[in-house]
């Protein structure tokens, strides 16, 4: 990369004594031609958590990438997920290998839940075989993603071990208020997908004020509000460019005010389904 490093993200404290940054970089949706040269891009200029999938069909690439890179291993994170089609003890164990398999790598940051698709009632025993992951000393945190305060608590009174994070679609529209606070109230950091609604929340006249305001771009001012909420937060970009500007949030900070006015964007509406309806 010609352009210099940005000042790496703020690390966020996790209930098993792990910690993870809070701005990382998010490949949903970035093709396997392109995820290599993007991580590695984001890497170069600052980036020090990689989120990917199963699902999203690049974890080899995003392997290649964290062996090319010229940081040391322990300084990266790299999250990955079993695929819903794949919940249940002995599949969960299985798609676990292959995601290690695909990512070539020794050990794995955190490992997730993808969904807990409540009409098939497996994500207890995948949630089991997360925890045996664990105590085996094959990946270093676990945790759920698109979990409801209700499948916490299930999973929770069912194995007696609590998830570090929960992963949830959640933006000005979708601000979770509750959730985050139950979360908080559990030792559970919530990190948020989506965080731009898939790009949709950038058009509101509101975080056009807010971005002339404080000199920055719409992305940015959103971006912002969630690191000030506490927040990890995974943007997706598709350019060095864009990936650049979703890490130079550190460097200015809402008010009172603005953290208001955004506050009123809410509406619930999602960009994905709802957990419950899967």
């Amino acid at each position: 990369m010609s352009q210099p490093s940005l000042p790496v993200a703020p690390l966020l404290p996790l209930a098993d004594g792990n910690s993870i940054p809070q701005l990382g970089y998010g490949l949903y949706k970035v093709p396997p031609t392109d995820a290599a040269r993007l991580s590695l891009d984001a890497i170069a200029l600052g980036y020090r958590h990689l989120d990917t999938a199963a699902f999203y069909g690049n974890e080899r690439e995003v392997g290649e990438a964290v062996r090319a890179a010229p940081v040391p291993r322990e300084e990266l994170f790299v999250t990955s997920k079993v695929w819903k089609d794949d919940n249940g003890y002995d599949e969960t164990l299985r798609a676990f290998d292959d995601s290690m398999a695909r990512l070539g790598l020794e050990s794995l940051d955190l490992y997730l839940i993808h969904w807990p698709v409540p009409s098939t009632d497996r994500y207890v025993e995948t949630w089991r075989a997360l925890v045996s992951l664990q105590q085996e000393g094959r990946v270093r945190s676990i945790g759920v993603a698109n979990f409801h305060p209700h499948h916490l608590e299930r999973i929770v009174g069912e194995t007696g071990a609590a998830p570090v994070v929960n992963q949830v679609e959640l933006h000005p529209w979708l601000p979770q208020s509750q959730l985050r606070a139950f979360d908080a109230a559990h030792g559970i950091c919530t990190e948020a997908w989506s965080p731009l609604a898939r790009g949709r929340v950038l058009g509101t006249p509101l975080l056009d004020e807010l971005a002339a305001k404080h000199g920055r771009t719409p992305a940015q001012i959103v971006l912002r509000w969630h690191v000030q909420l506490g927040n990890a937060v995974i943007p997706k970009a598709s350019s060095a460019t864009r990936i650049r500007e979703n890490l130079d949030v550190f460097g200015f900070a809402l008010d009172a005010r603005d953290l208001a006015a955004i506050a009123t964007l809410e509406t619930g509406e999602r960009t994905g389904r709802d957990p419950d309806d899967d």
